[in-house]
């Protein structure tokens, strides 16, 4: 089961949370008024709100997915650490079923704030953060500013380095690429998991995952997002680099790569190197959607640190 809870973010823009497993026991009259769940998490369809369960023990994990993302991309990790743990997934502004309004900050600031303001209003804290890519540095960036609110993180596929220009340049020209809009899903699926020119060989779970994030319009399937706002976030991190944050987080940081992702060996090493309480950990046959191509491998890569983490009584 999936419920959604409203949250509100940075600047007052509204963002959709979606906790898995079983649902707190709320106060009716406070209930969110828009109990909409996407297809790929739907499940329970009765309205939450924030606050604890009444099993308020179980540690809370807050999951962010990366550019372009959503929270249904996170449904199958949700799920199996709903058992033992508090599991929310949040989608970020101008992603999935939060706001998207055109005069939205698209900082580094913003998305901070956004999962700060996630984990205050949810009940969370101190909570475990794992994030995907941008949701990773935006967790990072979390618990190096707020670290009485983050007890541990795992840092999936993202990396420390600046990127550049050109890197901002391939994704503008990449955007303009897609077919859009796409007949069906079939086609979003095939282009998306095949056609790309960015995929060096057939990739079912790409285009699966991008599936996700397309809606029907009149003329066809069109992305839940404006790539325009995607570029607005993406170069408020690609030309700096973030070592100076990563060495400030105190807690326990699990660096997670895919063999064939965008975190190089050599790179994830140093970033464990650099974080006072760093672990290391590769999934293999994954590429950059490490969680969503290898489910299995990935949840083998991350439990025993969950396990050292979230346990109570744990060192």
């Amino acid at each position: 089961m999936a419920r959604r809870i409203d949250v509100t973010g940075a600047g007052g823009v509204r963002l959709a949370a979606w906790e898995f497993g079983d649902p707190p026991k709320g106060d009716p009259a406070k209930a969110v008024t828009e109990p909409v769940i996407p297809p790929q998490v739907a499940g329970d369809r009765d309205r939450a709100r924030p606050g604890g369960h009444e099993d308020g023990n179980r540690p809370g994990v807050l999951l962010l997915h990366g550019l372009m993302g959503r929270a249904s991309h996170w449904a199958s990790t949700a799920r199996w650490l709903s058992e033992r743990h508090r599991a929310v997934a949040l989608d970020q502004r101008g992603h999935g079923q939060s706001e998207k309004p055109p005069e939205a900050a698209f900082t580094r600031e913003a998305y901070v704030e956004d999962a700060e303001a996630a984990l205050e209003q949810l009940g969370l804290a101190p909570a475990l953060l794992i994030g995907h890519a941008m949701g990773a540095l935006t967790a990072w960036q979390l618990a190096a500013k707020r670290p009485d609110l983050v007890s541990g993180l795992i840092v999936c596929d993202m990396r420390a380095s600046a990127l550049g220009a050109a890197s901002q340049r391939e994704w503008g020209d990449w955007f303009k690429s897609w077919p859009v809009p796409f007949a069906t899903l079939a086609d979003v699926r095939k282009w998306f998991g095949e056609d790309d020119p960015w995929v060096e060989r057939p990739n079912p779970a790409r285009g699966e995952f991008y599936a996700e994030v397309m809606q029907e319009s009149p003329d066809g399937w069109r992305p839940v997002f404006e790539p325009e706002q995607m570029l607005k976030s993406r170069e408020t991190w690609v030309y700096d680099a973030h070592w100076e944050e990563l060495a400030q987080v105190r807690c326990p940081v699990l660096v997670v790569r895919g063999l064939d992702g965008e975190l190089g060996r050599a790179e994830a090493q140093e970033m464990v190197r650099v974080l006072p309480r760093g672990e290391y950990a590769e999934v293999s046959e994954a590429g950059h959607l490490v969680h969503y191509d290898q489910p299995e491998g990935w949840r083998t890569a991350i439990e025993p640190f969950l396990d050292a983490v979230l346990t109570p009584g744990a060192p």
